[in-house]
């Protein structure tokens, strides 16, 4: 027994060096993408912004079969008529991602009507762009119940049928400040933080049920309505993803099954420097690039 535990831990180092080497391999050789012809794929908050996009990204890609889901009837109607001219079968339900019932019975409908969902990409969520004190209990509430909450009741939805089939996919459209706050969007930051931990662990309790994957997305701040007004102060150092940009690659990380993604890579730096520097060194950092006060312009979805 003790010679197996010793090997173990002298084989840990080498497993660890390998590993490093591969995903390094892995970035320079160009990747094989997983083909996406017999996917279901069901995008929540389908409607417009990033959601729209993404739909486009998987239709362009081969999916069988789109699904949105939102709020908006009008937007969903519009992305849902855009992705049947390209020629990719698409259908749309109402439904609220916050009001667990309404999840379990849409996703009842959804089986019925279109059939199993095997790409599940939670993309939903909302920020009312306020301080603490400045929110409404109601909104901060349903911040929490869409941009969190939403994932457990669609993903207990739709992943017992995936372990069933041993195929499946869940992926969260996250933000970069899920790992790094800023003033005046408490509720988005929280949830998102909170959203980032679940798909963490998620990740790490599908390891052992094949065929079934996870991906997390972290993207910088996205030019779409929802975040209209913010502004940064070096826009020509730090530009606004492209919605296009991020769904083109939110798609290739699920055909790499890649676990988490970074948007743009430079973002890494930051998850470092959040690691290594003191508080007070963050904090000139937050000042100087004007993230503590990009909110101030904030206006979100008129």
């Amino acid at each position: 027994m003790t010679w197996k535990w010793l090997g173990t831990l002298l084989l840990f180092p080498v497993q660890m060096v390998y590993l490093v080497v591969k995903a390094a391999v892995c970035m320079v050789l160009p990747p094989k993408l997983r083909d996406l012809s017999g996917e279901n794929v069901l995008i929540t908050g389908g409607g417009r912004g990033i959601g729209r996009h993404l739909a486009k990204e998987f239709a362009r890609q081969g999916a069988r079969k789109i699904i949105l889901w939102g709020r908006t009837e009008k937007c969903l109607k519009e992305t849902t008529e855009e992705i049947r001219m390209m020629g990719t079968e698409c259908h749309y339900f109402i439904c609220d991602v916050g009001n667990r019932e309404e999840v379990y019975r849409q996703a009842k409908a959804v089986r019925e009507k279109v059939g199993d969902i095997t790409i599940l990409v939670n993309n939903a969520a909302v920020v009312h762009g306020k301080s603490l004190m400045d929110s409404d209990d109601d909104a901060l509430l349903k911040s929490q119940h869409i941009n969190t909450l939403g994932q457990f009741w669609t993903t207990k939805a739709f992943l017992p049928r995936m372990l069933e089939l041993q195929k499946g996919h869940i992926v969260c459209l996250n933000s970069v400040l899920a790992l790094s706050a800023i003033p005046g969007a408490i509720d988005y930051c929280t949830s998102k933080a909170s959203s980032f931990a679940f798909m963490e662990s998620l990740t790490l309790g599908l390891l052992d049920c094949p065929g079934v994957n996870a991906t997390t997305v972290l993207p910088f701040h996205t030019s779409t309505e929802m975040f209209q007004g913010m502004r940064i102060r070096f826009p020509n150092l730090f530009p606004p993803l492209k919605p296009e940009t991020v769904a083109r690659r939110t798609v290739e990380a699920v055909q790499m099954n890649q676990a988490f993604l970074l948007l743009p890579w430079t973002m890494h730096v930051l998850v470092i420097l959040k690691s290594i520097l003191p508080q007070a060194a963050l904090e000139e950092i937050h000042k100087f690039s004007g993230s503590y006060t990009c909110m101030n312009t904030f206006k979100g979805r008129t």
